[in-house]
Order: C-alpha cells, then sequence, then structure tokens
C-alpha cells in the first residue's frame, strides 16, 4: 500500500512509526511546504521519500492508494479539494475543519468520494476504552444515564510558528482538542447533542506568549455539559495545565444499575454496581493490556494503531467506515457550539448551528 502523508509535523511522524507496524506499508510522498518539517518526517522513516510543497505537485508525481492529512486544522479544506473525487483513500486528521462550514462542506464532498474517507479520532481506538463502550453498549451498567469525560493534561505541544495559539487556525480548543471527546460522546451515547453550556478560559498556559504583537486566546481549561436528544447528560472536565496527575484521562458512565470507568494511562476498568444503603460495596476492576509496540509508537494510548487497522479493514472491504466525515461534522459542531458558549457566556442550542 503506496501512502501519502499531508503536513509531516508530530502527528504525522506518529503515522509513520505505527506505519512501520505495518509490513505493507510504503511511504512514497511527503507534502509539507517546510522544509525543516520534511527532514524530521524522513528521519522518523528511516529511509527516504520524494516531499512537495502541495497536494497538486504530489499528485503530478505520484499516485498513492492512501494519503494521511495531518496538516494544520485551518489547512484542510483546501489540502483535502484536490484529492477529494479521486480513487484514493483517505485518513483526515481530526478536526475535520476549524468552522462548521467548512466541515459542512467536505462532509457533503465527501459523501459522494470513491473511495474511504475517515476521520481521525484516536480517543475512541485506545484499547481500554473500546472495551468501556462496549460493556455499556452491552448494557453492563443499565441504561445509560450520565456520562463524564475527565482530561488533565499538559498544555498544547510547540508546532511550527506555534500556529495553534490561535483559535482562528483551530477552531479553538474546544473543536481542535475536545472534538475527540465530543465524538466519544455521541459514539457512546448514541444520540445527537441537543444543547451545551461551556465555560472556560485562557487561566494559566500562553499568557506571556507573543506572536509579531498578537497573544494567544485558546481556552486552556473548561466544563462543558452536552444535553442529548435522547435525555443523557454528558460533561467535559477539561484542564491543560494539570500534567503531574496520575490519570490523564478518567471517563465514568452511570447507568439505572451500576456504573463503569476507565483510566488512561492504567487502563483499568472500575465496575460498580448499585448496592442497598450500609450493605458492602461489590467493586471489581479489570485491567485491560494494550500492545507495548503500539504503546511505544505514539502518544495517544496505542490507539493510532488501531485505528489505523481498522481503517485498512475498511479500505479492504472487510469493515465499516467507523468516523466518517459527516461524524467529523458532528464533533466541529459540537465543538463550535462549545466554543460559542465558553465565549458568550451563555447556553447554545444546536439548530443555532
Amino acid at each position: 500500500m503506496r501512502f501519502a502523508l499531508i503536513g509531516t509535523g508530530l502527528m504525522a511522524q506518529e503515522h509513520i512509526r505505527n506505519l512501520h507496524l505495518i509490513p505493507q506499508a510504503r511511504i512514497v510522498a511527503l507534502v509539507d511546504p517546510v522544509p525543516s518539517s520534511l527532514d524530521g518526517a524522513r528521519s522518523t522513516m528511516g529511509y527516504d521519500a520524494p516531499g512537495y510543497a502541495d497536494v497538486p505537485a504530489m499528485l503530478a508525481a505520484v499516485t498513492p492508494d492512501i494519503v494521511i492529512v495531518s496538516s494544520p486544522n485551518h489547512t484542510h479544506r483546501a489540502v483535502l479539494a484536490p484529492l477529494l473525487g479521486r480513487p484514493i483513500h483517505i485518513l483526515c486528521e481530526k478536526p475535520l475543519a476549524t468552522t462548521v462550514a467548512d466541515a459542512r462542506a467536505l462532509a457533503e464532498a465527501a459523501a459522494s468520494h470513491p473511495a474511504v474517507f475517515w476521520v481521525g479520532m484516536e480517543y475512541r481506538w485506545m484499547p481500554p476504552v473500546t472495551q468501556f463502550i462496549e460493556q455499556i453498549h452491552a448494557g453492563r451498567i443499565g441504561t445509560l444515564r450520565r456520562l463524564a469525560i475527565h482530561e488533565h493534561r499538559f498544555p498544547f505541544l510547540p508546532k511550527v510558528g506555534d500556529w495553534n495559539r490561535f483559535s482562528i487556525n483551530t477552531g479553538g480548543t474546544m473543536v481542535e482538542k475536545c472534538c475527540h471527546f465530543f465524538d466519544l460522546m455521541r459514539a457512546i451515547v448514541r444520540a445527537e447533542p441537543v444543547r451545551v453550556f461551556c465555560s472556560g478560559a485562557m487561566d494559566v498556559n500562553h499568557l506571556n506568549e507573543s506572536y509579531d504583537g498578537r497573544t494567544p486566546d485558546i481556552i486552556d481549561n473548561a466544563y462543558a455539559v452536552v444535553d442529548f436528544g435522547n435525555g443523557v447528560r454528558a460533561m467535559l472536565d477539561l484542564c491543560m495545565f494539570a500534567e503531574g496527575m496520575e490519570e490523564q484521562e478518567r471517563i465514568v458512565a452511570i447507568g439505572d444499575t451500576a456504573a463503569l470507568e476507565v483510566g488512561i494511562p492504567s487502563g483499568i476498568l472500575t465496575f460498580s454496581p448499585r448496592v442497598p444503603l450500609m450493605q458492602p460495596k461489590q467493586v471489581t476492576r479489570l485491567h485491560v493490556p494494550t500492545d507495548d509496540a503500539a504503546l511505544s509508537a505514539g502518544h495517544h494510548h496505542g490507539a493510532t494503531f488501531f485505528q489505523l487497522q481498522a481503517f485498512l479493514r475498511a479500505v479492504a472491504g472487510e469493515g465499516p467506515v467507523t468516523v466518517t466525515a459527516a461524524g467529523g461534522l458532528a464533533s466541529v459542531a459540537l465543538g463550535a457550539a462549545a466554543e460559542r458558549s465558553a465565549r458568550e457566556h451563555r447556553v447554545v442550542e444546536m439548530t443555532e448551528l
């Protein structure tokens, strides 16, 4: 399988390390206007591949089977335009786009794309999270009523030109970072959001940074509450100045008969059935292992590798397209609604978008 990588920064290099685990994968082209990023990708690859400044130049010289788009968020619509309609399978990293309008346009174009179009939503592919979702859908906690997702982590990493410091480039933190979690909410709840209230701000990170006189404007902590059409309430608790905490992610689902919790990186699933007051609790814990090679290939608890496997099954016609462009649009829309809510200090109805 002949891969081309569009964007060759940190996420692309994670894809490269994971492609090394796929014997039939070969990277035949790199696309990036920044020479140092191309050099970094080649160093990670361990072999050479021609580099191109843009997608049309690459397509004029190479016909890949598969393209992975890991370029900056605000470039996605432009770099995807010459690919859509060609018989090339596409894995586009999240978020699909930075605005609802651009994401909608891409979703409409992708609906008639003659090959697989997949939006990269790694978090649902972490093995402990995958098992967590399966158990909820199997009814282990009864009927799901509440869902809480907590991410306590490090600040945004440096990027070329630190483009990720500005909402105009990222869509805002609730789109850039949190589309992962809004995708997880939709996958777990299996319903569509109705309204969102988000309280968030930039309180700690990047306060002393300046770029040509501009100061960063991205949220570094937030609470977001989402009402879903089936009555389930979900909450996101994000803090990007909490890198010292033991668990980076913690997801808690509570049904009418039990609760289930998963922690990352511990990989521990905790099951807590309801018991009568004053009776002994019946908590059970299970460690869900993750392959060491997949863990060492990236920063998403092995998820990039397992998502890649699922994507390639879809390419081979042996599995579904799990996250379609329409799904990518839905997570962008929820993130954009949360951004609007945080900045305007009000509840936002999804119908507004």
